[in-house]
């Protein structure tokens, strides 16, 4: 599975960076680059079944107890 994630990826680079690269689109390149790695490093994980870091779930905890107390009786 994570062959194909990786063949996916390789494929969206294959189409799109010689274009940039030709074109001499510099900041695009390092924008395309930068979201390309982040989307790998958030789908690798998840092909391996680990869930990746919540930001939600820190919020969550902090004010949970708050909405309790506040909850009508």
């Amino acid at each position: 599975m994570i062959v194909l994630v990786l063949l996916g990826f390789a494929l969206i680079i294959w189409l799109e960076a010689p274009g940039l690269v030709k074109k001499k689109m510099w900041r695009e390149l390092i924008a395309f680059s930068v979201f390309l790695a982040i989307g790998i490093a958030l789908t690798i994980p998840q092909v391996y079944g680990i869930r990746p870091f919540e930001p939600n779930a820190p919020i969550e905890a902090l004010f949970k107890p708050l909405a309790e107390l506040l909850k009508e009786p």
